[in-house]
């Protein structure tokens, strides 16, 4: 599956944002869907997971929980990211990762195996 992110940007603290995968395969019900976001010298760190859409169930960071909400449209292909509250600590690259269903929940990103190509979400303070 092909992943393509976007929705990045520049953005005051306190304010939204709204990313989106959109995957290039019909099939992405089939799949966990994760956000992950690398800053300047850190290491890439997970945001947050939908599971695929057979079972029910997401997954946040403490960092970003009860500001962000992780959600996919099926018939659309497509994830979103909608982050709310934003804080400067949260500017990175924002990147979007499946994983094919069936081998349980992860926040690893070495467990994923499909990546949108990133885009850049800087918070201004």
């Amino acid at each position: 599956v092909q992943l393509q992110a976007s929705g990045g940007g520049l953005v005051q603290a306190g304010g939204s944002l709204r990313l989106s995968c959109a995957a290039s395969d019909r099939t992405l019900s089939t799949y966990d869907m994760g956000w992950f976001r690398q800053a300047p010298g850190k290491e890439r760190e997970f945001v947050a997971r939908v599971t695929w859409s057979g079972e029910e169930g997401t997954d946040y960071a403490d960092s970003v929980k009860g500001r962000f909400t992780i959600s996919r449209d099926d018939n659309k292909n497509t994830v979103y990211l909608q982050m709310t509250s934003l804080k400067p600590e949260d500017t990175a690259v924002y990147y979007c990762a499946a994983r094919r269903y069936g081998y349980g929940t992860s926040r690893n990103f070495n467990d994923y195996l499909y990546w949108g190509q990133g885009t850049l979400v800087t918070v201004s303070s």
